[in-house]
């Protein structure tokens, strides 16, 4: 792993110096020695767009946001925190199309009041993610802007090195049905923090979650800091998967969403799920694989059985039962605070 810069070297500004005291080149100027290159960079941050090389002549680019209060609150999360969640997430994404992800450009939106160590907390966090869970993967470039919200918006890109993409639609009747990662900690963790990480009026606390940390800290961490399986997507993709995503929204809804786009249906056992199958089935958040293997196949390390394609389009099974398709919405799943 690189090793990471000398703190004492990059911060150049007072501790509560804010964003509305810097300009937008003075913020670029401290974030941009704190993010890592990437391997395929041949021109990084500063220029209308960035170059890298792709010698499969392919590449894997997705998307997504997290913003204050339907993603995170920032009694419970830290700026680092912040930071290696987004690139988790994002790597994630590229890990299940079966790729390296190998750059990322980031778009930064806060309130003008927001402290400058809060920005350089997210980028400590983004560089120390890339470098843990994709090695080679770094920041070419990005975006900022004011906000009444703290607002991250990543662009993941990532590197099929000659294989085909695995795709959502690929299963087949008979397949074996697959996980690589947590399943069910995060929305343990997010439970937790919702009973016991607030104050007496059920406000989000930070020194309630700090202390919920200590107590819970498999489960907590979980949820603020996931630590998905990035290098087991290359991996699953060599050995033969038909098809495959990442549980992000709750692993019954994301099965779902495999067996529409393949036309088939999945039984979950559910003496694989682990003690906490509803949380396991519903919970989301863990960042895990997902994917569909042949029968006849090897599972690679890492990946452990927990049910079967069915022939039964669209339907999510549990030991035969029909489940409902639980999970995370987010129109129907925030509360609208962002505190």
């Amino acid at each position: 792993m690189t090793k990471a810069p000398d703190r004492a070297a990059l911060d150049h500004t007072a501790p509560d110096q804010t964003l509305a005291d810097l300009s937008e080149g003075e913020v670029l100027a401290r974030i941009f020695p704190r993010l890592p290159h990437a391997d395929t960079e041949l021109l990084g941050p500063g220029d209308d767009a960035a170059v890298l090389s792709a010698a499969d002549g392919r590449f894997v680019v997705t998307c997504d946001m997290m913003i204050q209060g339907p993603d995170f609150r920032l009694a419970w999360s830290t700026p680092h925190d912040l930071g290696w969640k987004a690139a988790a997430t994002n790597l994630s994404d590229v890990a299940a199309m079966g790729a390296r992800p190998t750059a990322l450009v980031v778009a930064i939106a806060a309130p003008p009041s927001t402290p400058i160590s809060v920005i350089l907390g997210i980028a400590d966090g983004l560089r120390d993610g890339c470098e843990a869970l994709a090695p080679g993967c770094g920041v070419v470039g990005g975006d900022l802007s004011a906000s009444d919200a703290l607002t991250l918006s990543i662009t993941a890109f990532g590197d099929l090195e000659g294989r085909a993409p695995v795709l959502r639609s690929g299963a087949t009747a008979g397949d074996v049905v697959a996980h690589a990662g947590r399943l069910g900690d995060a929305g343990i963790g997010l439970g937790l923090l919702f009973r016991f990480g607030v104050d007496a009026d059920g406000v989000p606390d930070r020194a309630a979650a700090d202390n919920l940390k200590l107590r819970e800290p498999r489960f907590v961490e979980a949820q603020l800091a996931p630590v998905p399986p990035i290098g087991l997507g290359p991996v699953a993709a060599a050995a033969g998967a038909t098809a495959m995503l990442d549980v992000s929204d709750g692993l019954a809804i994301d099965a779902g969403r495999l067996a529409r786009a393949s036309g088939v249906g999945v039984d979950f056992d559910s003496a694989a799920l682990g003690d906490h199958r509803e949380l396991a089935l519903g919970g989301g958040e863990d960042h895990g694989l997902l994917a569909t293997f042949p029968a006849a196949a090897v599972l690679p390390a890492g990946f452990r059985r927990i049910g079967t394609v069915t022939d039964q389009p669209g339907i999510v099974l549990v030991d035969g039962e029909a489940h409902t398709q639980g999970g995370w919405d987010p129109y129907r799943g925030w509360d609208g605070a962002t505190s």
